[in-house]
């Protein structure tokens, strides 16, 4: 169905190729995961099977791509729209129509289709993916799940041979990303779809696929084989594989079923250790009043600050020698602490907090009796289906969306009166579209806006840019930089105010495991020195490797509100998968099993030795 004859991809200005020695065949009515590390060429790859790459985005295609017989140099995306469909990673820059029902019909009226067949589709399509409540709606009032599910909708109607998806499950809570896999299969398996589809969280995806597509480095000769085979050699790797591998299982196991099945010495060997201990806040150290002008983030001596992909050049590495220039970089100006109570806590500290809070969005009641409250120096995960009301929340707390009823109080000001000047330093959001905060045409450009905006020195936001982003250039427009660029920037943009509040909404999406984790690192290092942080994520183990609590919402509602082991642990949807597999436990993550194996192997040797 696709075929791939020695394909390279050289963009304009680039060192060198963006995808290389690609000969392989991707077989009709199979799924296709495509994997490897960020700025490797998976988007590439993708890009010319739908035709995009080079008809849009220019460089020099060499060799030969085929779909369905179709040469795609010869042909336009548009002469091969009844054979391919493409989502992006963008689901806003995929729609053409503003209602959810107009959109799932305009790709079958462009292909000329019999209205009764068009009305079918879209029907059958609204069922599948649980649109039909959402037919109605205005597309700009979706959530961005719920927009990730329309995108998906609008390239089924007109029934492809080929689907081709870039993260197509980045945006949506577990249970809609299981429907839409589900509907994927179902494509497979009854009607002879081929799908090939890039995605960074493998935990949800890779035991769904009929074969793996490894694109190891920058420029190496990919890899093709069942799931197994490539999970055994690939970088990158869901959880429940890295449980297997240090748990020494073999075959590794794909699914938190596979692994549950050879779990039972593991759970067994884990008894003789005290279950892990929730994470703490700081209590020997005073958070900083969220009123007052807080003190910056101070990162980990010994962390690397993160080098953050760079699709289509090869990506970035750490700087050497950054940690410590980050560090006194973000403590430059720091005030005095507030002084503290007999309990360690900061008297005068107003945490950020909303009471009985409902905020209607035209007709819908986005959130409803909320009542919620963010220490300093705690990480707060608002989780919860698509639509819960979770974005809507952050923008409570940053004051671009005002209350209908209750209160809300960030530093004692309600953000919705207070003038964006003052809120600066109290208060910021990385929203779900990082690109979003990035108006200028030009890196500098915005770290010049963001110096003015926040009143901090020239050159302040800059030098966060070049400690979080080395080697990218003043110069560089930000539409050219990869999605965990423009994350990282618009990061560096929102600390320039050095805000007590940060919010991020999805700040996952586009991700790679290794930039995720740097990522971490980053927020734990905010959080150490008392910045309350506040994410809202699908990403089940992001939340359990940083959040201290666990918010669950569901119909504007909170139906959950505690740590994050008890919490996520109790949930079927929301437990990560290291949890499953060792449940009853509260082990969350691999990096709290390796510590528990060696914290009982110690113990053994003790005995030994006595």
């Amino acid at each position: 169905m696709i075929r791939f004859e020695q394909v390279s991809v050289t963009y304009e200005d680039a060192a060198g190729p963006s995808l290389q020695g690609v000969d392989l065949e991707i077989p009709e009515g199979e799924l296709t995961l495509l994997v490897g590390p960020s700025g490797v060429g998976k988007s590439t790859l993708l890009g010319t099977v739908s035709g995009l790459v080079p008809h849009f985005t220019g460089g020099t295609l060499r060799g030969r791509v085929t779909v369905a017989g179709r040469d795609t140099r010869t042909h336009l995306p548009r002469e091969l729209a009844d054979v391919v469909g493409t989502v992006g990673q963008d689901p806003l820059a995929h729609f053409v129509t503003d209602v959810v029902e107009d959109e799932l019909a305009y790709g079958m009226e462009s292909l000329g289709l019999p209205p009764a067949v068009m009305r079918r589709r879209v029907e059958e399509t609204l069922d599948l993916l649980g649109l039909n409540e959402l037919r109605d709606r205005p597309i700009a009032t979706l959530s961005g799940g719920q927009q990730q599910r329309v995108a998906i909708g609008s390239v089924l109607t007109p029934h492809p041979k080929v689907l081709v998806l870039d993260e197509p499950t980045s945006a949506l809570d577990p249970a809609a990303a299981e429907e839409v896999l589900a509907v994927l299969q179902r494509l497979v398996h009854d009607l002879g779809t081929t799908v090939l589809m890039a995605e960074h969280r493998l935990e949800r995806v890779v035991q769904y696929a009929d074969q793996v597509l490894l694109l190891p480095a920058p420029g190496a000769a990919p890899l093709i084989g069942t799931p197994a085979e490539v999970m055994a050699v690939s970088p990158v790797h869901p959880p429940v594989v890295s449980l297997g591998r240090l748990a020494g299982w073999s075959p590794l196991p794909l699914s938190v079923r596979d692994a549950r099945r050879r779990a039972a010495p593991l759970r067994s060997r884990l008894t003789s250790v005290p279950n892990p201990a929730p994470p703490a806040l700081e209590a020997d150290s005073a958070p900083p009043a969220l009123e007052a002008n807080p003190a910056p983030p101070a990162f980990e001596a010994d962390s690397a600050p993160p080098a953050f992909e760079a699709r289509g050049s090869g990506g970035g590495a750490p700087a050497t020698g950054a940690p410590g220039f980050l560090s006194r970089l973000l403590r430059r100006g720091r005030p005095t602490p507030a002084p503290a109570n007999a309990n360690g806590t900061a008297t005068g500290t107003a945490p950020a907090g909303v009471r009985n809070l409902s905020v209607r969005r035209g007709r819908v009641q986005a959130l409803h009796g909320v009542t919620l409250t963010v220490s300093p120096g705690e990480t707060v995960a608002l989780m919860g289906r698509n639509g819960a009301g979770k974005s809507t929340l952050l923008s409570t707390l940053v004051g671009t969306v005002p209350p209908t009823t209750g209160e809300v109080t960030v530093g004692g000001r309600a953000p919705h009166r207070t003038a964006p000047p003052e809120m600066v330093r109290r208060v910021g959001l990385v929203p779900q579209e990082p690109r979003d905060l990035l108006y200028a045409d030009t890196v500098a450009a915005e770290c010049a806006a963001a110096d003015s905006d926040a009143a901090a020195p020239p050159g302040t936001c800059r030098d966060l840019v070049s400690a979080l982003l080395p080697d990218v250039p003043d110069d560089t427009h930000p539409r050219d930089l990869s999605e965990g660029q423009r994350l990282a920037l618009a990061l560096a943009l929102v600390l320039t105010g050095r805000p007590a509040l940060l919010l991020l909404d999805e700040p996952t999406r586009g991700l790679d495991y290794a930039a995720k984790v740097r990522l971490i690192e980053i927020l734990r290092g905010l959080a150490a020195d008392g910045h309350a942080i506040v994410l809202a994520t699908h990403d089940v183990e992001l939340a359990a490797e940083l959040a201290h609590r666990v918010v669950i919402l569901a119909g504007g509602e909170v139906v959950a509100d505690g740590p994050t082991a008890e919490v996520v642990v109790s949930s079927p949807a929301f437990a990560p998968q290291v949890a499953k597999v060792l449940a009853p436990g509260h082990w969350l993550t691999v990096a709290q099993v390796a510590e528990a194996l060696d914290a009982a192997e110690a113990l053994d040797a003790a005995e030994a030795a006595r």
